[in-house]
């Protein structure tokens, strides 16, 4: 059984978002998790996509934040979201980073020099919305 390892902080270069009082952090992380919930097999996205998806605005880091906190053993698929340039936020030959390989890799999605290609594997929720 894969266990799941801490997913990355979101890239440097993007501001994080204020601290919200904590009611509005739970309403903010339920918005997250469903967006993430759909973002289907052998599609990526970057953390700042995700924020913008889930209507969080420029909250990359924060995203990055709330996927390292995800519990043990959660379905969500934490390891389809990368960096905006394509490149994989976890370290190669690390217990995390390895899982995050091999489950994009069991996904069909390839990963050279430790990126992915996010024109090719990019999620496009308006284009496969049907």
């Amino acid at each position: 059984m894969i266990t799941r390892q801490q997913p990355p902080s979101a890239p440097d270069d993007t501001e994080a978002a204020p601290s919200p009082p904590e009611e509005s952090q739970a309403a903010r992380r339920e918005a997250l998790y469903i967006t993430l919930a759909q973002v289907p097999a052998g599609k990526v996205l970057s953390y700042g996509q995700l924020a913008e998806l889930a209507g969080l605005g420029r909250a990359a880091r924060w995203v990055g934040r709330s996927l390292s906190q995800l519990p043990t053993g959660s379905s969500l698929p934490w390891h389809r979201i990368i960096a905006a340039n394509g490149r994989l936020s976890l370290p190669a030959h690390t217990p995390s980073g390895d899982e995050q390989r091999a489950r994009l890799g069991a996904e069909g999605i390839a990963i050279h020099n430790d990126r992915v290609d996010i024109r090719r594997y990019g999620w496009r929720p308006m284009e496969h919305s049907g």
